[in-house]
């Protein structure tokens, strides 16, 4: 089983795909996601967004935004994202 995110920036999508995790700094603190999390909406902060996919772990560091789950889908949006850790 797997998650589908999609990592969003007020001006682009950063990154898109299958993933087996993705870990996130929110307002009630780091918050963990894996296949068969409860849905939720998060308030992001200032930091890094985690996502394990296949070639290993990728990072993205946000301004802050919002991190949405449902049915194994997760939506993290930001006003900015510095995605030069996303690179394998």
């Amino acid at each position: 089983m797997a998650l589908i995110v999609e990592l969003v920036a007020a001006d682009r999508k950063v990154w898109e795909g299958e993933a087996t995790q993705v870990s996130a700094r929110t307002l009630s603190g780091d918050m963990g996601i894996l296949p068969g999390h409860t849905p939720l909406l998060g308030v992001l902060t200032e930091g890094e967004v985690r996502i394990k996919s296949d070639g290993g772990w990728l990072t993205a560091v946000v301004d802050g935004g919002f991190l949405s789950v449902d049915h194994d889908r997760v939506t993290i949006v930001a006003e900015s994202v510095d995605a030069s850790g996303m690179d394998n």
